[in-house]
């Protein structure tokens, strides 16, 4: 992936993104919110199982485009300028 489609900004320390730096990726967090909400709202009342299926795909999803947007991708960084 080209760092011009980049979503999401490295964490500066540690492993993982950090913060959106594109509207798609404020899109993706704020869809994700949503989406969890709306499951909690309709789903957790009647089918908690269910509901925990939902929070553990709707997470994978959004990990795996995190991970797959983050400009120079997930790996373990010191903090040190790249």
């Amino acid at each position: 992936m080209k760092d011009d489609d980049a979503w999401f900004a490295p964490k500066r320390f540690g492993y993982g993104a950090g913060l959106p730096i594109a509207w798609q990726g404020w899109v993706l967090i704020g869809a994700y919110g949503v989406a969890i909400s709306l499951a909690g709202r309709f789903l957790a009342p009647t089918h908690p199982r269910g509901f925990g299926v939902v929070v553990v795909v709707l997470t994978a999803v959004v990990v795996a485009l995190a991970a797959a947007h983050t400009r120079g991708g997930w790996r373990w960084r010191w903090g040190g300028r790249e």
